[in-house]
């Protein structure tokens, strides 16, 4: 698998394309520090989706119920975060990333429930085919990045991490019986608005 940046996939929407550009000329950040990885799979659309999941609620998991990207953590098998990334997205929805799918790498981030450093690497399909979850995801959705950006949705909650109590921004996805997505997810999410949209803030 090349571990380079994007490669020129062919991308018909030009929000994938700015997303594709932004990353392009960005250092590869896959220097073995992230001990998890994420991917953002989005559709290839005029007005492009991205892939959530639904995590099964479990006590020992810090993510338990959470909205995420597909992911996990990096194992020692793992020749890179991105061949991680790719390695979780199959064994939780049961998709199979493409090389030609790949876009690029969003900046790492730490997180609060547990300070591990995060790689998020990008990707884009035509369509969203149907997946098939293993036991560690709820269900699936796409929300598309216009209702991402739509800061009617913008919100913040009390969150309670380590006995600390306080206020975290995130988004309401407005679909019944989904928590708040918020935290690392929340984050990744806020980078690809940013380069995708320049008006947003």
């Amino acid at each position: 698998m090349d571990e380079g940046g994007w490669g020129g996939a062919l991308i018909e929407s030009e929000v994938l394309n700015r997303l594709a550009c932004g990353l392009e000329d960005r250092p590869n950040a896959d220097n073995g520090k992230a001990a998890a990885a994420v991917a953002a799979i989005l559709t290839d659309e005029l007005d492009p989706s991205l892939l959530f999941i639904h995590r099964v609620a479990h006590d020992k998991d810090p993510w338990s119920g959470h909205i995420a990207f597909p992911g996990g953590r990096i194992e020692s098998g793992d020749t890179s975060a991105r061949h991680a990334a790719v390695r979780e997205t199959e064994e939780e929805v049961g998709l199979l990333l493409p090389e030609q799918a790949y876009i690029g790498q969003l900046d790492d981030i730490t997180g609060a429930t547990i300070q591990i450093s995060v790689s998020c690497h990008c990707f884009a399909i035509n369509q969203m085919p149907k997946l098939e979850t293993n036991h560690e995801v709820e269900d699936t959705f796409t929300v598309t990045l216009t209702d991402l950006g739509d800061k009617s949705r913008w919100v913040q909650q009390e969150f309670e991490i380590r006995g600390d109590k306080r206020l975290y921004s995130g988004i309401d996805l407005g679909l019944s019986g989904k928590p708040l997505l918020w935290g690392l997810t929340y984050r990744f999410v806020t980078q690809i608005l940013a380069i995708t949209d320049p008006s947003w803030q």
